[in-house]
């Protein structure tokens, strides 16, 4: 098959969050399996320019229609560690994506409708007509309401659109501009309740459930957080646009990069190891505590690793910092705050804790820290309010390090409980799961993890053992997509 991801992130040229891994991560497996894949990217200022190879100006000149007159656009090309990549370059007085951010900006919705179309306009000038358009968040979410209304009576008739929704709380509403920006125009047909009309404002226009709508298939990166979409809140809003298009919607687990994340081979850790030289492990955790200056005292890790924010479980996590001490454990933590006030909590929490031999709280990413983590740290918390897929849990239990997590979304879908998982022979479970958002909840967690540890060391080994045996690489993920892209060609 070809096919062509259009998307706003692909890691690690363009990444703000797990997008970029996930467009990264499908690409190459795809690839592997012999299928031709393109992914269509903005060409923004601040990417990584020094992670493409032979980037070069591949068509010049493509003419936009915006607005009733054209933007004209360069279209370059090059290789990201082997996928193909196109970035969209436009001339325009707007600088859509010469911002010095991804995100972040009050024209975004129109800056993204932008690259929608323009992405449709180069695979229709260049005479690309790939089987399979996916097409990932509410960035993209107009490109297969352009593709029906539009594209396809201009020679783009038989190409068909996978739609992947990372995350449900961020949706592209707009106005009417939109619709005359991109040539769409007719403000009473899209702002039917059944096309683009935004389920809380009937004077706005919800880009993610154009994306739904038009689609031919629709996924999202659980099984579970399908489900939560589907008849929770996890849908904000979009449950029962969803409910209307169910018989094309479904969850696809997201998978990580064993190449990238493999304690056997990985080049940020000191000692290498697997399931059959766990013992190993332990010399990670050794090097850990010599870089943090943490004390070499017979007790477990606790660790987490990732943002700090309201969906992460935040006040969950400052808790499990003082449980863990009071537990006699250590802990480390390794985040970044979206939100000034949550910044200015944990920055008062490490200058507290700065002293502590058990403790350490470093504020920001580093990537080779947070491997030298996953390798050394004995549990990992992961507390979220919502989660549709994590990689966090994943990436744990490849470094044999037990998951303790909350149990929503794709969390639920890969950690299994020790003691009270009713799915799974004993042997098969690989972490432990709490549900409630409160603190009791979560030591109850963390206790039995700790307990376990303490008083039965090599059932806790062992248990590591058997979060390492599982594969959730993207062999799977791409079995599952290929079926999905099968089903709609052939529909």
């Amino acid at each position: 098959m070809y096919i062509v991801q259009i998307a706003s992130e692909c890691a690690p040229v363009i990444k703000a969050g797990g997008l970029g891994d996930v467009v990264f991560g499908i690409s190459r497996e795809l690839e592997k399996r012999g299928h031709a894949v393109e992914i269509v990217l903005p060409k923004y200022d601040c990417m990584r320019y020094d992670h493409i190879w032979g980037l070069h100006e591949a068509y010049k000149d493509l003419v936009v229609p915006w607005y009733g007159a054209a933007i004209y656009c360069d279209v370059y090309c090059g290789w990201v560690y082997g996928r193909l990549c196109f970035f969209i370059d436009p001339h325009s007085d707007d600088l859509f994506f010469n911002r010095g951010c991804y995100y972040g900006c009050e024209d975004d919705p129109m800056r993204f409708a932008f690259f929608s179309k323009a992405a449709l306009e180069f695979l229709l000038r260049t005479n690309k007509r790939p089987d399979i358009i996916h097409c990932h968040d509410w960035q993209t979410g107009l490109v297969p309401v352009m593709l029906f209304e539009v594209y396809k009576y201009h020679g783009m008739e038989d190409q068909r659109v996978c739609y992947t929704i990372h995350n449900f709380k961020h949706q592209g509403i707009s106005g009417t501009d939109i619709l005359w920006a991109t040539g769409l125009n007719r403000e009473a047909y899209y702002f039917a309740s059944d096309r683009l009309c935004d389920p809380f404002n009937p004077f706005a226009l919800n880009m993610m459930k154009g994306g739904i709508v038009y689609s031919n298939f629709i996924t999202t990166v659980s099984p579970h957080h399908a489900w939560e979409a589907h008849y929770g809140d996890c849908g904000y809003g979009l449950g029962h646009t969803i409910h209307e298009h169910q018989h094309k919607f479904g969850g696809v687990l997201n998978g990580i990069d064993y190449e990238v994340w493999n304690p056997a081979s990985d080049r940020y850790i000191p000692h290498h190891f697997d399931a059959d030289t766990f013992e190993e492990k332990a010399k990670n955790k050794k090097a850990l505590r010599e870089r943090l200056w943490l004390a070499h005292d017979d007790k477990p890790l606790v660790a987490y690793v990732g943002r700090l924010d309201q969906q992460k479980g935040v006040h969950l996590v400052h808790h499990a910092i003082y449980y863990a001490l009071h537990r006699n454990a250590q802990f480390v933590l390794l985040g970044s705050a979206t939100e000034k006030g949550i910044n200015n909590w944990f920055w008062h929490e490490k200058n507290h804790l700065n002293n502590n031999p058990d403790c350490h709280v470093e504020i920001g990413f580093n990537e080779e820290l947070s491997h030298l983590i996953y390798a050394g740290a004995d549990i990992i918390i992961v507390p979220s309010n919502f989660e549709p897929c994590g990689l966090t849990q994943m990436i744990g239990l490849q470094y044999g390090t037990v998951p303790v997590v909350r149990g929503v979304g794709g969390l639920l879908n890969t950690v299994f409980d020790r003691d009270y998982d009713n799915y799974h022979d004993p042997d098969k479970r690989n972490g432990y799961v709490f549900f409630q958002t409160d603190n009791t909840a979560l030591e109850s967690a963390m206790d039995r993890a700790i307990g376990l540890w303490y008083h039965y060391p090599k059932e806790f080994q062992k248990l590591a053992i058997q979060g390492m045996e599982y594969d959730y690489s993207w062999k799977n993920p791409g079995t599952q997509y290929l079926s999905i892209y099968e089903y709609i060609r052939h529909k």
